[in-house]
């Protein structure tokens, strides 16, 4: 590490510890470390599908709604296995940081992510501080969609081969029309995402930033990419709209080219694990606030 990163490294810790909420912004780099494939670029997410690279599908195309009426199996395959996946892999420790530090916060934290692998959820975060801007792969919804339903249950009991990307066994269907289901995740050109659950999660963010309006506000950006901008976006815009709001962004990409940002040029889980054992005493001993 740097002595450029260590003074970064120093910075935060002392903004965390003083801090009087933490909002924490997560971008698909938040859970590389917990060994989840990185889809950055076609190469990326041609290791984690060969298949798919041998047909020259590119995530933004196979991410798509019509895959569930022209190849339901295909479809089911590529999200199916990605269910699976996340629901086989532990969070890092990183997961169980943040928590610890967002309880001790006196106006509490809240998680947005763009993510939909649930793993804050799994991780122990409070239901009602996490906003998930793409929706949940954990999630289901009808395809049509015939109303404005979304349901979870467990997961399908799919046999999936990814050497031809076709998932054997019974498909999910909406239990309301019988019509094909599909997650409740927010695809590329998506008209169909039913965005009820995640609008519900945005009021109560909504709610918890009017809660610490005028407080000391750490966002601390961690694996948010460029390609699809969300996280980077939102942390921005809100650290450019209050004064008393910082913005932490933790990225082996991360650069000095926005004098507002402060840059942690590392991976989640270390940055975070340097952050951790910095910290002072007296932070690590405060109250939770249990929210």
């Amino acid at each position: 590490m740097d002595d450029r990163t260590q003074r970064s490294i120093s910075r935060v810790t002392q903004l965390v510890a003083n801090a009087e909420g933490l909002l924490i912004t997560a971008g698909a780099g938040m859970g590389v470390d917990s060994g989840l494939p990185d889809f950055r670029g076609k190469d990326g997410f041609w290791r984690a599908y060969p298949a798919l690279g041998k047909l020259g599908i590119s995530f933004e195309e196979m991410a798509q709604p019509s895959w569930f009426d022209d190849r339901p199996e295909m479809a089911w395959a590529f999200y199916g296995h990605r269910q699976q996946l996340y629901r086989a892999t532990k969070p890092h420790d990183g997961f169980r940081m943040l928590l610890e530090w967002g309880r001790a916060m006196p106006g509490g934290y809240f998680v947005v992510t763009s993510n939909v692998d649930g793993h804050f959820h799994s991780a122990g975060f409070a239901d009602q501080r996490i906003l998930e801007k793409h929706g949940s792969v954990h999630r289901y919804q009808c395809t049509t969609p015939c109303g404005n339903a979304i349901w979870q249950d467990d997961a399908p009991d799919l046999e999936i081969d990814l050497e031809t990307i076709t998932a054997h066994g019974t498909l999910p269907r909406c239990p309301q029309c019988g019509a094909m289901a599909r997650p409740n995740v927010l695809m590329f050109a998506d008209a169909a995402w039913v965005a009820k659950v995640t609008h519900e999660q945005e009021r109560r963010y909504r709610e918890w930033l009017a809660s610490v309006r005028g407080r000391k506000l750490v966002i601390l950006e961690l694996g948010a990419g460029t390609a699809i901008a969300t996280i980077r976006w939102h942390g921005a815009k809100l650290a450019g709209e209050r004064s008393q709001a910082t913005l932490v962004r933790v990225n082996p990409d991360a650069t000095d080219a926005d004098e507002s940002v402060i840059p942690v040029r590392l991976g989640a889980l270390e940055a975070l694990t340097r952050i951790g054992a910095a910290l002072a005493r007296e932070f690590k001993e405060r109250r939770p606030a249990g929210r």
